[in-house]
C-alpha cells in the first residue's frame, strides 16, 4: 500500500511535466522586411532612379516621411517552434540605407553588414511556406 501512495505522485508529477511541453503553442517562422544581400546590393550604382533602385531591391521597408529622400531597407527573421527547435536563432540584419539627391541615388551605407546569402532560405519545416524572392 505504501508503496502505490509513493508511486502515485510520481506518476502525476510525470503526467504534469510532460503536459507542460503539450501545452506549448506553436509559433510559424516570421521573416519580416527585404532580404537583401551584398549581391543584390552590388546591384546599385550611383545615379540610378529610384525606380531603377526598387526594382533591384523591391520596395523600401522603411521610406522616412520626413527625408523622402532617403530609404531604409531592413530584415528581420524571427524563428518560430520548428526553427528554434532545429537551432535557427533570431536574426537582424543591419538596414542598408540610401540617399537620394535631384532624384538620383547619392550615398549607399549599411552594404558591408550585409549577408552574403539570402536569409530567407533558412530551412526549418516551416521552410516550404517562404518563396525565394525574385
Amino acid at each position: 500500500m505504501t508503496q502505490k501512495l509513493l508511486l502515485m505522485p510520481i506518476l502525476l508529477g510525470s503526467m504534469w511535466l510532460s503536459a507542460c511541453n503539450a501545452l506549448r503553442v506553436y509559433t510559424i517562422d516570421l521573416p519580416q522586411g527585404n532580404a537583401i544581400t551584398q549581391e543584390m546590393a552590388a546591384k546599385l550604382k550611383i545615379g540610378m532612379s529610384p525606380s531603377q533602385v526598387r526594382y533591384v531591391l523591391g520596395s523600401p521597408m522603411i521610406t522616412d516621411t520626413l527625408n523622402a529622400n532617403r530609404w531604409d531597407y531592413v530584415y528581420q527573421f524571427k524563428a518560430g517552434t520548428y526553427a528554434r527547435e532545429a537551432g535557427i536563432k533570431d536574426t537582424l540584419v543591419q538596414p542598408l540605407s540610401l540617399y537620394f539627391q535631384g532624384g538620383k541615388l547619392a550615398k549607399i551605407t549599411g552594404q558591408e553588414t550585409l549577408p552574403e546569402k539570402s536569409m530567407v532560405t533558412i530551412q526549418s519545416k516551416d521552410g516550404g511556406l517562404r518563396a525565394e524572392p525574385l
